[in-house]
């Protein structure tokens, strides 16, 4: 009798465990297709079509090796990505804890537009489910365990959207014709292996320095300052990117191994790893 009571009670408590994980993946899935359908309406035509050599002319060194050794004569432009990516980030504070990760994250070139949908295993058995991007100049922030109970307070404000358009310029490396001139990033010299970009949205404005190999090929990505929140204070800190292994997708060569780390005062701290195993693009029609 008490065996069949224990099996019943184990029963029921799977029944209700797979109920939970299937409702919150089925709210999160409508979720993500929402956000997605979001960044569709915000979008706006990429012109032209095709990138030619002539654009280059006028542009520092560097900026014109880079785009010189990741694109070919022709290339077409691209209007959407969706880059999936597998790696680890750190979600300790006082100490090191580091989180394996899947996410697909949705790239719109023009608006500037991007959602990083992520699934975080934070403990065994209890998935994390995260949404992080910019939405037509807002940023968006969310942290659900099992995609239904918040574990981070969540967010969507205009404040946070400089922090995510200067993500979104950092990792233009992995879809490079945004950052020719015609879409609207200006370059500014510094020297042979480093060169200033500029963005624009509306009203908000990012700078990103880039530093370059012998190649030509982009290694670092560094904003002087990116939002940082610590408890519920914004904390502008100096951030960046580093990028390696560059492979050739869509007919561009793009960086598939890279780490990104803020800059504080007790030193560079590395707070994510990972790795793109696929990028797939829409290319102007």
């Amino acid at each position: 009798m008490l065996l069949n009571t224990l099996f019943f009670a184990l029963f029921a408590l799977i029944m209700v465990s797979a109920a939970v994980i299937l409702l919150g993946v089925t709210r999160w899935q409508r979720m993500t297709v929402a956000l997605v359908e979001q960044l569709e309406a915000a979008r706006r035509a990429v012109t032209p079509r095709t990138f030619e050599c002539d654009e280059l002319q006028g542009l520092p060194e560097p900026v014109q090796a880079y785009f010189n050794a990741v694109l070919s004569s022709c290339q077409p432009l691209v209007a959407t990505a969706e880059i999936a990516q597998e790696g680890k980030v750190d979600l300790g504070r006082a100490r090191t804890r580091w989180i394996p990760f899947r996410a697909r994250q949705h790239v719109f070139l023009s608006r500037p537009g991007w959602l990083w949908d992520a699934r975080l295993r934070w403990l065994p058995g209890l998935g994390l489910f995260a949404h992080q991007g910019l939405l037509a100049g807002i940023g968006v922030a969310r942290y659900k365990l099992f995609g239904l109970i918040p574990v981070v307070r969540s967010r969507e404000e205009a404040a946070g959207a400089s922090s995510e358009l200067t993500r979104f310029l950092a990792e233009a490396v992995w879809y490079p014709t945004r950052l020719l001139p015609s879409q609207g990033v200006n370059w500014e010299a510094i020297d042979g292996r480093h060169a200033r970009a500029i963005l624009d949205d509306d009203s908000i404005g990012v700078e990103v320095v880039f530093t370059f190999d012998d190649g030509g090929l982009v290694r670092v990505a560094r904003a002087q300052t990116r939002e940082r929140r610590v408890g519920g204070t914004r904390i502008e800190t100096p951030w960046e990117m580093r990028f390696w292994e560059y492979r050739a997708h869509g007919g561009m060569l793009i960086p598939v191994q890279y780490e990104m780390a803020w800059g504080l005062p007790q030193g560079r701290r590395v707070y994510a790893q990972g790795r793109v195993s696929e990028a797939r693009y829409k290319f102007t029609p």
